[in-house]
């Protein structure tokens, strides 16, 4: 089914991604690394901060928006922005449906669905009349 939009919490193990219209709404889970394994981020970086985004992980990510138009981005600390960096490198079409990028902990599908209905009801209504 297609939706228009759809909303993404991502953090640097998951991804909760959830399509919705108007009354209506699907959702799926994407795992990174091949599920619950334990990656050490930063292995090898002189830096200390966390390495790159896995592609497989950004590639399936992607791939559960395709047939969306505008998607919410959300996430806690710095994996929603790597996320988003590596679309706009690798992914730009997937990286142009991004409208917004906000901060959020951990919320439930049914919080993080009425966040996002919020977000866009409030969006449309800024654009102009025809």
């Amino acid at each position: 089914m297609s939706h228009y939009h759809a909303v993404i919490w991502v953090d640097h193990r998951e991804a909760h991604v959830i399509r919705f219209g108007k009354d209506e709404a699907e959702s799926a889970l994407v795992h990174a690394h091949g599920g619950d394994r334990q990656i050490h981020h930063r292995s090898g970086s002189v830096s200390g901060r966390h390495g790159t985004e896995d592609p497989d992980f950004c590639r399936k990510v992607a791939e559960a928006v395709r047939t969306s138009s505008e998607v919410l981005l959300t996430g806690p600390a710095a994996a929603k922005l790597h996320l988003y960096d590596w679309w706009k490198k690798h992914d730009a079409p997937t990286a142009d449906k991004i409208v917004g990028i906000e901060s959020a902990d951990h919320p439930s599908d049914g919080q993080l669905l009425k966040h996002a209905r919020a977000y866009f009801d409030a969006k449309d209504r800024m654009r102009p009349q025809a």
